[in-house]
């Protein structure tokens, strides 16, 4: 079944946000902040779940914490004729890649990276442009960062 935007009203979208701040927010916490019964937000999350809205839920990580405290991102340029599946096969390829987006014009793909350290991106970004038919990058670091998710909890 696809859903279309009309089919979710307001309600949904209000459990939509608390799960998106807290997954593990229980059923009767969202029952008492939208009034509704813990049986119909219940319905409503197994709903969403069904049709394909809510595709799971995850724990946030602090990165820093584990020792991964470097973020970059990296642009790719690759030779015309690599199809896409390749691109993905050769940055996914790559432990330290965290997400991949192939991308219309130039560059032709942009990639999450976490390292360690300055010297271990370095390494990441040496191993990519042997990778595949890259035939240049650009690395961006990452300074600082904010979501809608983690803004809401300040």
């Amino acid at each position: 079944m696809v859903c279309v935007p009309e089919e979710l009203d307001d309600l949904d979208h209000q459990l939509i946000r608390l799960l998106r701040e807290d997954g593990r927010r229980t059923f009767s916490e969202m029952a008492g902040r939208i009034g509704l019964s813990v049986a119909a937000v219940k319905r409503r999350v197994d709903r969403l779940r069904q049709i394909g809205v809510i595709t799971g839920f995850t724990a946030t990580i602090d990165y820093a914490k584990l020792g991964w405290g470097i973020q970059a991102f990296t642009e790719l340029r690759y030779s015309g004729s690599t199809p896409v599946a390749e691109i993905v096969r050769t940055t996914t390829g790559v432990p330290e890649v965290q997400a991949v987006f192939t991308i219309a014009g130039d560059p032709d793909a942009l990639i999450h990276v976490r390292a360690r350290d300055l010297e271990h991106l370095q390494q990441v970004i040496d191993t990519l442009r042997r990778t595949g038919n890259v035939t240049g990058t650009k690395t961006l670091m990452v300074m600082g960062s904010w979501t809608r998710d983690t803004l809401r909890r300040s």
